[in-house]
C-alpha cells in the first residue's frame, strides 16, 4: 500500500513543524508500505505556514504542499484526497505528533483486516492522546479521558482512498467547528465499513494549557458546534444521531444536574477553574469546564 497522510493546517506553524519532523523519519516494512507522502492543506494561514514550509522544502522530501483560501477542514480535506497519489489515505490534524512507528502501525492493522473480513470495506482508527506539553507531548500517558466512542473520527484515521471516495467525501456545508469527520462516519457505516481500532498508532494532540482566557472561544466553539449539529440532523434524523449531537432529554437533564440548572457556570466556577490551574492541573480543569459549557 501507498500512504498518503493528509493534514489540514490553519495558523498552527509551531505544532505543524514537530508534525511534519516525525512523520519525515517513520521507520516501516517495505514490502508492507510501498511509500508515502504527506498532503499539507494550507486552509488560508496568516501566519509563516506557508513561507516556512517553501522554504525548507529539501528537509521535507515526503510533504507536498497545497494552498486553499480558508474554507474550513471539510474542503481542505476534500482537495488533500483528491489531490493524493496514494492507494490509502490517513487523516491526522496539524496539531498531532506521532511515533516513528505510526505508518507501520496502521498498515499492519489494515492488512491484517483486511485478512479476517476477506475485503478492504473497513478503516483503521487510532489512539489519540491529549497533551498540553509542547516541548515532549509524546511523553504524555493515556487517561480515561482519552477514551473515545466516536466510530470515524479523523484526528487519527486509515482508509482505502475508493471508500471516500464512493461515500462523497466530506460535506462542505460543514464551515463551522464541529461534525463533518462523524457525518461522513454515518455515511461510510452505512457503505457496511468496519472499525479496526489500533491503539498502537498513537497520535498526542497538542493544545495550549488551558487558562480562563480561553473560555469564551471555548464558548463559541460549542455554539458553532451546536449549528453544525442541527445540520447533521438535518441530513440523518435518527436517534443516534441525536445521542452523538447530545439533543435529546437525557442531555438535557443531565447537564441542568451537573450545572445545578445553570449555577454552576463560567462566572461561578471561575475561582475553582482558577484554583486548580494554580495547582498544575490545567487538564482538569479543562475537563471541569466542560462540565457547564453550553
Amino acid at each position: 500500500m501507498f500512504f498518503s497522510v493528509v493534514i489540514p493546517t490553519y495558523n498552527r506553524k509551531p505544532i505543524l513543524e514537530k508534525c511534519l519532523r516525525v512523520l519525515e523519519c517513520q521507520r516501516y516494512d517495505s514490502a508492507l508500505i510501498q511509500g508515502y507522502e504527506v498532503v499539507v492543506v494550507d486552509d488560508g494561514s496568516t501566519d509563516e505556514t506557508v513561507p516556512w514550509l517553501e522554504s525548507e522544502a529539501e528537509e521535507f522530501a515526503h510533504v507536498r504542499l497545497l494552498q486553499q483560501s480558508h474554507e474550513g477542514p471539510a474542503a481542505a480535506r476534500n482537495r488533500g484526497v483528491e489531490a493524493a497519489k496514494g492507494d490509502t489515505i490517513i487523516f491526522i490534524d496539524s496539531d498531532l505528533v506521532v511515533l516513528e512507528g505510526f505508518l507501520q502501525a496502521h498498515a499492519v492493522a489494515l492488512s491484517q483486516g483486511q485478512q479476517d473480513l476477506g475485503s478492504d470495506r473497513l478503516f483503521t482508527y487510532g489512539r489519540v492522546v491529549n497533551t498540553c506539553n509542547f516541548d515532549d507531548p509524546t511523553s504524555e500517558p493515556y487517561k480515561i479521558t482519552d477514551f473515545s466512542a466516536a466510530y470515524f473520527a479523523t484526528g487519527n484515521v486509515a482508509i482505502a482512498k475508493h471508500w471516500l471516495t464512493e461515500a462523497g467525501l466530506f460535506d462542505t456545508q460543514f464551515q463551522l467547528y464541529g461534525w463533518e469527520d462523524l457525518e461522513l462516519g454515518v455515511r461510510l457505516k452505512n457503505l457496511g465499513l468496519t472499525l479496526i481500532k489500533c491503539p498502537e498508532a498513537v497520535g498526542y494532540h497538542w493544545h495550549p494549557p488551558f487558562n480562563l482566557e480561553q473560555i469564551p472561544a471555548l464558548i463559541d466553539k460549542e455554539i458553532q458546534r451546536g449549528r453544525m449539529g442541527v445540520l447533521f440532523y438535518q441530513k440523518h434524523p435518527t436517534w443516534s444521531v441525536r445521542m452523538m449531537i447530545q439533543m435529546t432529554w437525557l442531555h438535557r437533564a443531565l447537564w441542568g444536574l451537573l450545572s445545578l440548572g445553570g449555577t454552576l457556570n463560567e462566572k461561578t466556577m471561575a475561582p475553582f477553574l482558577q484554583w486548580l490551574i494554580d495547582q498544575g492541573q490545567p487538564q482538569l480543569a479543562l475537563e471541569t469546564a466542560r462540565i457547564f459549557l453550553p
